[in-house]
């Protein structure tokens, strides 16, 4: 079965996760080559503006393949030095393309994400969730770590302490806690997920193409740099977007009180 069903539509990009019966478990052989793939033709086209994640069936994604664990098998098997490289050339294979993405990620969480499905839902640059969405990381509870990148983006995503309560207790917390604690920006009723997060994209994809994704970019350094580094980058930047046409029809627009249509150009 196809790990990822692909739709693209109005410069918007839907990707699936298509394993709805088992609650779209990630970790088999070739998922990694599967969102690699997925995430290179994405950045590859121009056409492109938008990106929406979201999970077949009940669930966003309950994680890694707790069968493939207990079974010792796929990115889970072998020696200690075959499991990290199941770990570096798979799963992290697949978490490295999402946070390549080049264009804005919308993670539409339309039930539970837990563990690797949680961390595979921060990787958006936005969140809204179902109010059937749950979120948690329960990694210490199958007796491992949490060996996705957790750690690194959820402390950034609701701070030290929250990020520290649910991965040393593997509690999950309901959309409405989501919401509280900035997991996610929006709850929307179950059935409303999918129209939510399309109108969204939409707004996003209407956007000027190059300068959407420059401004993904300046704020990704944002993380690590320093102020100064920032104001050199986004000077920088800003010279490549006033030579564009979509510079001039931005202006054009809104002198003629009108919306615009960018090109690209």
């Amino acid at each position: 079965m196809t790990l990822l069903i692909t739709e693209t539509a109005n410069h918007v990009t839907t990707l699936t996760l298509n394993r709805a019966e088992t609650m779209n478990p990630l970790g088999a052989s070739g998922d990694g080559d599967a969102f690699a793939a997925a995430c290179d033709a994405i950045n590859a086209d121009m056409a492109v503006r938008c990106v929406i994640l979201t999970g077949a069936g009940r669930a966003f994604s309950a994680g890694g393949d707790i069968k493939a664990m207990k079974e010792r098998s796929g990115s889970f098997g072998g020696t200690p030095p075959a499991i990290s490289d199941g770990y570096r050339n798979n799963i992290h294979k697949l978490l490295r393309a999402l946070y390549g993405l080049r264009v804005p990620l919308i993670a539409a969480v339309n039930g539970p994400a837990i563990g690797l499905g949680c961390d595979l839902a921060c990787l958006g640059d936005i969140r809204i969730a179902s109010d059937k969405a749950k979120f948690g990381v329960t990694f210490l509870k199958l007796g491992i770590i949490p060996g996705d990148g957790g750690t690194w983006i959820l402390p950034r995503i609701i701070g030290e302490a929250r990020a520290a309560e649910l991965f040393y207790t593997g509690d999950v917390i309901d959309a409405a806690t989501a919401l509280d604690w900035g997991l996610v920006s929006r709850v929307v009723a179950h059935d409303a997920l999918i129209d939510q997060a399309q109108a969204l994209a939409a707004k996003v994809a209407a956007m000027p193409p190059h300068a959407l994704r420059q401004a993904k970019n300046l704020m990704r350094q944002g993380r690590h740099t320093s102020y100064d580094t920032a104001l050199e980058m986004a000077a920088n930047a800003q010279a490549l977007m006033h030579v564009t046409a979509d510079h001039m029809e931005g202006i054009d627009a809104l002198l003629e009180k009108r919306a615009p249509k960018f090109t690209g150009e």
